[in-house]
C-alpha cells in the first residue's frame, strides 16, 4: 500500500503512537509508515500519515502553512506553557479586549520564538525535555516563525480563568504553547494553553481526515481514505513522458524537453498516468533537462 491517510489524531497519544497504532492495521506489515509535523500529546487534529513509497516523498511536500484552534487560559503560568503542566496563578485576570487585540496584531507576521523546556529540540545530544524533566534549563536560541493570521474566535470571562479561543494560521516550527505564554505576558495576566486543534497542515484538511479510532474499529476502511502518492504534491508542474524516455529517466538518465518548464520541481508520469518519477528541472535556452530525484519504478536493465 503506496499513499497518505489524513488522521485526526485524538487528544491524549503521541505522534508515534498513532504510527504504532496504524502498523498493526496496515498490510502488508512490512509498510514503511511515516508522519508529517508532530502533533504533541495534548494537542489533536491533522496528522498526515506517509504510507509505503510516499514516505520517499516527505522532503517534497509543501506544507508550511499551518491552521490551528487554541484555548488560553487567561491569569495563570505554566512550566510546560500548557494545562498539563504545574499551574502557579498570577491572580491577575482583568484585561481589556482592546489591548488583547491590539497584542494579537503586534504578533503577526515574522517573529522570534524561544523554543520551550518542554520540547523535542536538541540540545547537546538530548531532547530538551529530557533535561526539563531533570530540573535542568538551558539557554535556547531563538527561532524565526511567521504568524500569517491571528484572530480571537471566541471569550469566555465567566470560567474560574479567563478562556480565550483563537485561531492562529502560521508556519511550520511555530509553538502555539509559547505563542499563548508570550500574549499572556505582554498582557499582563500570564497565560497557558489548554486546548489545541490542528486543523490543516499544507493540503491536508481536518474535514477530509479520518479519526484513528474509526480506523481501528474497521481495519476495512483504510483502502477508502488512502490518498494518492502525488497528493500533497499537486503545487508541482507535471509532464507526462513517452516509453523511450520513461526507460530512460527510470534508469537515472537526465532527459532532455524541448520546451520551457518551470524551474524546480516536476512531477514526471508515464504514459499509463502513473507517477513515476519527481525530478529537478532546468530550463536551458528553449528546452528543459530534468534530472531524476526519486524513482518509484524498479529500474529496467538494458
Amino acid at each position: 500500500m503506496n499513499g497518505f491517510l489524513n488522521i485526526n489524531k485524538p487528544e491524549g497519544i503521541t505522534s508515534f503512537d498513532v504510527i504504532r497504532i496504524l502498523r498493526k492495521l496496515l498490510l502488508p506489515r512490512k509498510n514503511k509508515v511515516g508522519h508529517l509535523g508532530t502533533l504533541d500529546p495534548m494537542a489533536g487534529g491533522v496528522l498526515p500519515i506517509a504510507v509505503g513509497h510516499a514516505t520517499r516523498v516527505i522532503q517534497f511536500i509543501d506544507d508550511n502553512r499551518k491552521e490551528y484552534i487554541a484555548e488560553m487560559n487567561l491569569g495563570g503560568i505554566s512550566d510546560t506553557l500548557d494545562a498539563w503542566g504545574d499551574i502557579k496563578l498570577t491572580n491577575k485576570i482583568s484585561y481589556q479586549i482592546d489591548e488583547l487585540e491590539s497584542i494579537l496584531r503586534s504578533f503577526k507576521g515574522v517573529i522570534q520564538q524561544i523554543p520551550p523546556m518542554f520540547s523535542a529540540v536538541h540540545h547537546s545530544g538530548k531532547r530538551l525535555y529530557e533535561l526539563a524533566r531533570q530540573g535542568i534549563t538551558v539557554d535556547r536560541q531563538p527561532r524565526e516563525v511567521e504568524i500569517f493570521s491571528l484572530e480571537i474566535l471566541q471569550i469566555n470571562n465567566r470560567a474560574e480563568l479567563p478562556v480565550v479561543t483563537i485561531k492562529i494560521v502560521c508556519s511550520r516550527g511555530t509553538y502555539i504553547r509559547t505563542l499563548c505564554h508570550d500574549i499572556g505576558n505582554r498582557l499582563g495576566t500570564g497565560a497557558f494553553m489548554s486546548k489545541l486543534v490542528r486543523n490543516r497542515s499544507g493540503i491536508f484538511q481536518i474535514d477530509d481526515s479520518v479519526k484513528l479510532e474509526n480506523l481501528r474499529e474497521n481495519p476495512g476502511l483504510i483502502t477508502d481514505f488512502i490518498l494518492p502518492v502525488d497528493y500533497p504534491l499537486q503545487y508541482m508542474y507535471n509532464i507526462t513522458v513517452n516509453d523511450i524516455q520513461e526507460n530512460s529517466i527510470i534508469n537515472g538518465e537526465k532527459l532532455v524537453i524541448n520546451k520551457i518548464m518551470p524551474e524546480g520541481y516536476i512531477r514526471v508520469y508515464s504514459p499509463e498516468s502513473v507517477l513515476i518519477v519527481i525530478a529537478e528541472c532546468k530550463p536551458d535556452n528553449q528546452r528543459s533537462i530534468l534530472k531524476p530525484l526519486k524513482v518509484f519504478k524498479k529500474r529496467v536493465e538494458g
